[in-house]
């Protein structure tokens, strides 16, 4: 499997839409590789593309598998099941995405948290303290390891001890630029690093616009917090409104040169931000769908059902999933806190905080003063424990 997606990563035309149309009607990425030249021809790919999965130079292929071997390296292709469900339904997806780290931060609810390589000593306080508040919050907060902001709000991120993802414009074996390199490898280890490019691939000024993309698609929302008209925050906010995905901006004085973007963005129809409580309300609905499609990812077919109490069959659905429920048996109509969570389900932290997010915009659990976190007022007990059940003598 893997080295049938090798190929396919380096045929540079095989966009990942024009795959999702290929794909289901050959068998997959395999029989598209076996299939004969004519065959190929028949279905529209030029002699470039053919060439590319019929003859690809072997020592670049063999460099690629040894990469791809590496803990903690992954190759995704847009078929897979682990390929990111927003990312998917966007105009243009990756064909495959080189993953460093944990793929699963991919499917995760994002904010991505941009603006200028050369913010203010506002703006890099700013971003810093959203992108800490909204990672304690639960979400996952995704940029582009670009320096000023990006890099601050990767690492705010971090020193919250939250999940974070680097939307790379190389590469996935080059750290640029190279004074990121300590947060590159923190990333790598604590969230994702990301990107659409085969290794090798050197910084080049065209990539960093085509990965704004991915960054608009992996996320639920676009923050820009600082960006003078010319930035290329401003590519990641268009792309992300075109995807109807939420953009937001923080407006700034009006002699600083740096938030003209912003101001420009808010008279488009960005929301005005002043504090997180601005952002979490408008992204309830998508991070919803989102939570559904995790859901279907993960539910196999003979997991038994169990009683759900008085949910709804949407609220029903997400805690049919065993973590979900673990969690929702944990929380008490009595206040808990976030430690005593992780305790009780046997969950890891930042597992927590962000299926917490989940329940939270589902209207299912409250967070209350100090952080702790209790069921709604007439939310319905917790279904039985789902491992329990499997355990149970038939």
């Amino acid at each position: 499997m893997h080295s049938a997606w090798l190929k396919i990563a380096r045929a540079w035309k095989l966009t990942g839409r024009r795959l999702l149309e290929l794909l289901p009607a050959v068998g997959g990425a395999p029989s598209l590789c076996a299939a004969p030249e004519g065959e190929l021809r028949h279905m529209g790919l030029d002699a470039e593309t053919i060439r590319a999965l019929k003859s690809p130079d072997p020592r670049v292929l063999a460099a690629d598998a040894a990469w791809l071997e590496a803990p903690e390296h992954h190759l995704v292709g847009v078929g897979d099941d682990d390929y990111p469900a927003l990312l998917l339904h966007t105009e243009a997806p990756p064909a495959v995405l080189w993953v460093v780290g944990d793929p699963s931060a991919l499917w995760q609810p994002q904010v991505a948290v941009v603006g200028s390589r050369n913010p203010t000593a506002g703006g890099r306080d700013h971003a810093r303290d959203f992108a800490t508040a909204l990672s304690r919050d639960g979400w996952t907060i995704t940029s582009g390891l670009a320096a000023g902001v990006d890099v601050t709000a990767h690492q705010a991120a971090l020193d919250a001890g939250g999940l974070t993802v680097a939307v790379l414009g190389t590469g996935p074996d080059i750290v640029y630029p190279k004074r990121n390199a300590a947060a590159w490898e923190a990333i790598a280890e604590r969230g994702a690093l990301v990107t659409e490019l085969p290794p090798g691939t050197p910084a080049v000024k065209m990539n960093f616009p085509n990965r704004n993309r991915i960054i608009a698609g992996l996320s639920l929302g676009v923050l820009v917090v600082e960006a003078a008209l010319n930035s290329g925050s401003l590519i990641t906010a268009r792309l992300a409104a075109e995807q109807g995905r939420e953009v937001f901006a923080l407006p700034g004085s009006l002699h600083n040169p740096m938030v003209r973007g912003c101001h420009r963005l808010i008279r488009q129809g960005a929301r005005l931000v002043e504090s997180t409580a601005d952002i979490t309300p408008q992204l309830a609905p998508m991070a919803s769908e989102l939570a559904q499609a995790l859901k279907r990812r993960l539910e196999t077919d003979d997991e038994p059902p169990g009683p759900v109490g008085a949910l709804s069959a949407e609220d029903a659905d997400l805690l049919r999933d065993e973590d979900y429920a673990r969690l929702w048996s944990a929380i008490g109509h009595d206040p808990v806190t976030h430690d005593e969570l992780v305790s009780r389900s046997g969950l890891r932290a930042r597992e927590v905080s962000s299926m917490l997010l989940m329940l939270e915009l589902r209207d299912l659990v409250q967070v209350l003063e100090g952080g702790r976190v209790a069921r709604r007022p007439g939310a319905p007990g917790a279904p039985r424990d789902l491992e329990l059940r499997r355990n149970a003598p038939t």
